[in-house]
């Protein structure tokens, strides 16, 4: 069983093959992205299941999502300056979660990245090149270090009026982990998740680990992949420019902000893919790598216990960590191995 897995994007899927597709039991949407969970078991309460998972989502999108002015996020926003903001238990975890890869990173992955996210737009109509003026007052309220935390009543306060959050390089590998929980919860063995690209698999196919490929991000084809990893109880997620983007004026632009000049970031950096147990790290990872750049990046990997990785560069030149070296086959041999 082949999973041709396509990074993460609101508009790619896993390629399910006809084998798998009797086993999809629903299909939600979770924050732009479509959300399908296969439970590959054999057993009578799928459709059960199905609205348990269904309701969980519907939860977490109404405290995450920055579509909504009710959402516990951006009442945050909203009160940015002004005053702290009760929350969830949910909502607190993942934006203190969060800051833990600001830090690794140095505030190249950093929540409050929003007002940058807001005036480029990409990946929504009104996706535009903002004039240097409003790029520099966006980057004056990122910090993740102005964010305050209130242990004894769970409330979140954001430093500085205009500053707000955006939990999209993180919510979706959170809320797959919970999705796990649920499912085990339920002593389900074996599924597949596919949270717009990223993906979760659980248990193996008849005693089978799972063959997930990668996608070839340069092939107009989403169904290409260029690398397969053999696995099972794994969650791999790919962030790569050509998930989000479009071209101006001759000049191409991608979803992948700098929170240092407020431009897309240019290090020679196509893709990188994580691979570890956790959907929640291997999403803001994913992120983390890609913003520091090649060194940095793999750097980084090799000093997280549990978590493995792959940079992609934009000449198709592969680097691995340490513990990926014998468990990824390149099946591209446009795809050169560099470490």
């Amino acid at each position: 069983m082949i999973l041709n897995i396509s990074a993460c994007a609101s508009n790619k899927t896993t390629q399910i093959t006809k084998a798998q597709e009797k086993t999809i039991q629903g299909q939600h949407f979770f924050l732009n992205s479509m959300l399908t969970v296969n439970i590959l078991d054999d057993r009578a309460d799928k459709e059960e299941l199905n609205k348990k998972i269904s309701l969980l989502v519907q939860d977490y999108e109404e405290k995450f999502t920055t579509k909504s002015d009710t959402s516990e996020v951006s009442k945050i926003s909203q009160s940015a300056g002004k005053s702290p903001v009760k929350v969830s238990n949910s909502t607190y975890e993942l934006i203190q979660e969060s800051i833990k890869y600001s830090e690794l990173s140095d505030g190249a992955f950093d929540v409050t990245i929003q007002p940058l996210n807001a005036i480029w737009g990409i990946g929504t109509e009104n996706e535009n090149v903002p004039s240097q003026k409003n790029i520099d007052k966006a980057l004056n309220l990122i910090d993740y270090k102005k964010i305050e935390f209130n242990d004894a009543d769970k409330s979140i306060f954001l430093k500085n009026q205009g500053m707000s959050i955006d939990l999209g390089a993180i919510a979706k590998g959170y809320v797959t982990d919970k999705i796990i929980e649920l499912l085990k919860q339920n002593d389900v063995s074996s599924a597949i998740i596919n949270m717009g690209g990223n993906i979760y698999v659980l248990g193996n196919k008849n005693g089978q680990d799972y063959k997930v490929g990668i996608r070839d991000g340069f092939s107009k084809d989403p169904s290409q992949c260029f690398c397969i990893y053999k696995g099972q109880n794994i969650s791999v997620v790919t962030s790569g420019v050509y998930e989000r983007n479009f071209t101006k004026d001759g000049k191409f632009y991608h979803h992948i902000l700098s929170t240092k000049d407020g431009y897309p970031i240019k290090n020679g950096i196509y893709a990188t893919s994580i691979i570890c147990k956790n959907s929640t790290v291997s999403d803001a990872m994913s992120t983390t790598v890609f913003t520091l750049g090649i060194e940095k990046g793999m750097q980084l990997l090799e000093n997280m216990e549990g978590v493995e990785g792959m940079i992609i560069t934009n000449d198709k030149k592969v680097y691995l960590s340490s513990g990926l070296k014998d468990k990824i086959e390149i099946t591209n041999k446009e795809y050169q191995v560099q470490n």
